[in-house]
């Protein structure tokens, strides 16, 4: 849907359930990843608030969307994702899986 022309030429950006849908699955599965994955037992304490960070906002993404809200929920969930990427590049997670993390 994204891209679509208005009457007066201007271009829209469109945030679609399909897209939502994408990044909603993408990163269920790397929390699911993380949560199961090897942490850095020296750096738990971070490795902790890194994945309650992506917790809370995946939770936001999932109350954003429930209320329509559909950019701060594609806003959101791309934050949740970051946090879980950012974990894995600085080794706070040892996740293995360069289809869920850009960082590995």
């Amino acid at each position: 849907m994204g891209g679509e022309e208005e009457k007066t030429g201007k271009k829209i950006n469109l945030v679609c359930d399909k897209r939502l849908d994408k990044y909603f699955d993408i990163t269920s599965r790397a929390l699911e990843k993380v949560k199961e994955s090897e942490k850095d037992a020296k750096r738990a304490k971070e490795a902790a608030d890194f994945l309650d960070m992506a917790n809370r906002y995946f939770s936001d993404a999932k109350h954003f969307r429930e209320q329509d809200n559909y950019v701060l929920a594609l806003a959101a969930i791309n934050y949740a994702h970051a946090w879980l990427d950012a974990g894995a590049r600085i080794g706070l997670f040892k996740v293995n899986d360069s289809e869920l993390f850009a960082s590995d």
